[in-house]
């Protein structure tokens, strides 16, 4: 092994170029510069899908007539309700039920418990899920494996809100994707020059690697040749099975890409939820947590504003803002 590197180094002094590889018997190949990866050029300017490229998604708004109107559609019913008060035994017998639930509680607190003041209050949960669908585009490339090509020659591209899509079950998020019709195209992979190889990684091109048993020595032990490399301190390169190169990961080795538009129509469920806060010291949040009962439910396209209700007692006006900051929280 010393004998090895000051050979080296001597053929190195005499302005040879000369490397390991050539005393190994192995001719390195000439290396070329790797084309760096980049997208193939799409056209960003496609009639109804103006501005989509390849990285950030392209928002298409829906049309205007796609809007339902909210004069169209009945009005919800009123619901009488009664809340009653909670009598002190009622009070009581919910504390030692509550005592009962937890294994480290005492109930005994509860039963003894002596009410100096009950003081009855109702406050109101305001829900609101608003269920939205966005539609968006983006250029998608995958490996071109000869299936047929529904390019523009076939026709103009739908555009994005003429697609027809099954609606999923609402007020659930989803996420479907679509190949657009007539916006595909084949193109030669820039990445491998259109060969379906590249160099490997691994070996350089060289189809061989150092063994890793004896370390390039091609002996192991007390000068035995080496029984996984039989002596020659080389083995063959298992990443491109010696041929020294690999499939290249973008075309899949064919040398062609397949490029389309790609529609993503997203259902989101978006929930704003605002708990009056009628300022005695309870956290608010506590009452995320209860049932209660429901005073109205009102489910259409569009719903009207939630002052249509005047029922006497309700925080009308706590509860209008809080609808204004929905919409800002949720959409802005």
């Amino acid at each position: 092994m010393l004998c090895f590197i000051s050979f080296v180094k001597c053929l190195n002094v005499y302005g040879i170029n000369v490397s390991p590889l050539h005393i190994l018997g192995i001719t390195p190949p000439v290396m070329t510069a790797e084309v760096p990866s980049a997208p193939p050029a799409f056209d960003v300017n496609m009639y109804g899908y103006e501005g989509t490229t390849v990285g950030d998604r392209k928002y298409f708004p829906p049309p205007p007539d796609s809007l339902p109107y909210r004069e169209s559609e009945p009005m919800p019913a009123q619901t009488n309700w009664n809340i009653p008060a909670i009598s002190e035994d009622e009070a009581k017998e919910a504390f030692i039920e509550y005592a009962a639930s937890k294994c480290c509680y005492s109930k005994a607190l509860a039963r003894d418990l002596v009410f100096q003041d009950l003081l009855t209050l109702n406050t109101y949960r305001y829900y609101l899920e608003t269920f939205t669908e966005s539609r968006s585009s983006i250029w998608k490339t995958i490996p071109y494996r000869g299936e047929p090509v529904d390019s523009a020659m076939y026709g103009a591209a739908p555009s994005p809100w003429d697609m027809r899509v099954e609606v999923p079950e609402i007020f659930k998020d989803n996420i479907v994707r679509i190949k657009v019709p007539h916006t595909s195209t084949v193109k030669g992979c820039p990445i491998c020059g259109c060969s379906g190889r590249r160099p490997c990684t691994q070996c350089h091109c060289l189809k061989k690697k150092q063994c890793q048993v004896c370390n390039g020595t091609g002996s192991q032990f007390t000068n035995q040749k080496c029984s996984s490399c039989s002596g020659t301190g080389t083995m063959r390169c298992n990443a491109c099975s010696g041929l020294g190169t690999t499939a290249c990961t973008d075309c899949g080795g064919t040398g062609k890409l397949l490029t389309y538009i790609e529609l993503q129509v997203k259902w989101k469920n978006n929930i704003f939820e605002y708990v009056v806060d009628e300022r005695t010291g309870f956290p608010t949040e506590l009452f995320k947590a209860v049932k209660g009962k429901k005073l109205f439910v009102d489910e259409q396209y569009l719903v009207m504003n939630y002052l249509w209700y005047k029922k006497e007692g309700l925080p009308h006006g706590r509860i209008k803002k809080s609808n204004l900051n929905a919409y800002i929280y949720l959409f802005f």
